[in-house]
């Protein structure tokens, strides 16, 4: 199968890294730009500063480009460019993504910036699929979903479609990489973090309502914490039927092996994987079928891709508690955009020729 041609917006950030990472070796997808600041306009790609932990990956020998520029979007759209990851910070993705769209290239974006715009759907593949098609034509603007929101929504999506969610609360620890890399070197020099993270309660739960299109009572507290990635959610839910800890438990299984997407590259092999206790650094790389402690997240599309509970209880009759963890990078940035973009190139929406057969 021929891959289509895709540009990362960013070039030296966290999440732009792990976009050019998982793209390396992408089965459907052939990374062939690379669009950033000033900062690295005009290197060699391979001359800016690798962040992540794992080693750099097998890269195109590529110049960064100009991402503000129109020429460069014409450039690559003249030139077979169907589609671009943006990793952009907010303010630029504002300013620079409709740049892109208005020339001819598809955005599927990571940043916040547009995610409350009725005109761009937000998904979560295995939550709200049909967004994708809900206009028209295919949408040439799509949004992932903040990274929080993930851990939360997956498994309470699979209790409502049985219970019937009527609240719920968060309390999140976050790992620093969330505030991105420059931010999270800071804190370990530091020895501290700040935990508020301004804005970070009233998007959640916004991005949630959205998503679920669910209206009900929620009250959310999200903290930073002083590990590198992972996002931890401590979540109690009321319904509106009784439930007990056996049928929670039940239905987790049932809504994840019914969810499972096998047909796209980056799917996790079931996207809810249920321990007792979640353990941070076992449980981060967690792929729906087991925890690789050091995959390689350049040819291991899958690892770090599943949200895992534990910690599930009934404290009432109508009452769920439990823990939830993911990769905030991973699931919740890099891993989850390009998952998305999966399902809308099998489904036909980013070409004239779907991805399967």
């Amino acid at each position: 199968m021929e891959r289509l041609k895709v540009a990362v917006l960013g070039a030296g950030g966290l999440v732009a890294q792990r976009l050019q990472q998982r793209l390396s070796n992408h089965p459907w997808f052939e990374l062939v730009a690379v669009a950033g600041s000033s900062r690295f306009h005009n290197h060699a790609l391979d001359e800016v500063p690798w962040v992540l932990e794992e080693p750099r990956p097998e890269l195109p020998s590529i110049t960064v480009r100009d991402v503000a520029s129109a020429d460069t979007v014409a450039d690559l759209a003249n030139n077979g460019v169907v589609l671009a990851f943006s990793s952009l910070p907010r303010a630029q993705a504002t300013e620079l993504e409709p740049l892109w769209v208005n020339g001819g290239i598809i955005v599927y974006s990571n940043a916040s910036a547009f995610r409350a715009a009725e005109d761009v759907p937000l998904v979560i593949p295995e939550v709200n699929p049909a967004a994708l098609e809900a206009g028209e034509k295919a949408p040439g603007h799509v949004c992932a979903t903040n990274c929080t929101l993930l851990p939360l929504i997956l498994p309470l999506a699979a209790l409502h479609e049985t219970y019937g969610l009527r609240e719920y609360t968060l309390r999140s620890e976050q790992g620093l990489s969330g505030g991105g890399h420059e931010f999270m070197q800071a804190a370990f020099q530091a020895g501290t973090v700040d935990p508020n993270i301004p804005g970070e309660a009233t998007k959640t739960e916004a991005e949630f309502s959205r998503i679920l299109q669910w209206k009900g009572g929620a009250s959310l507290d999200c903290n930073r914490v002083m590990r590198a990635d992972g996002h931890h959610v401590f979540v109690e839910a009321t319904f509106d039927r009784t439930v007990d800890r056996e049928g929670v438990l039940r239905v987790m299984e049932t809504w994840s092996s019914e969810h499972t997407m096998a047909h796209l590259p980056s799917a996790p092999v079931r996207p809810l994987s249920v321990v007792e206790i979640i353990d941070p650094a076992k449980h981060l790389f967690a792929d729906g079928a087991g925890f690789p402690v050091t995959p390689d997240p350049a040819k291991n599309l899958a690892a770090g891709m599943a949200v895992v509970v534990g910690s599930v209880g009934c404290p009432a009759s109508t009452t769920v508690r439990f823990e939830a963890y993911s990769h905030n990078t991973v699931r919740g940035a890099a891993g989850g955009v390009i998952f998305l973009a999966e399902l809308a190139h099998w489904r036909g929406l980013l070409s004239t020729k779907p991805a399967h057969p």
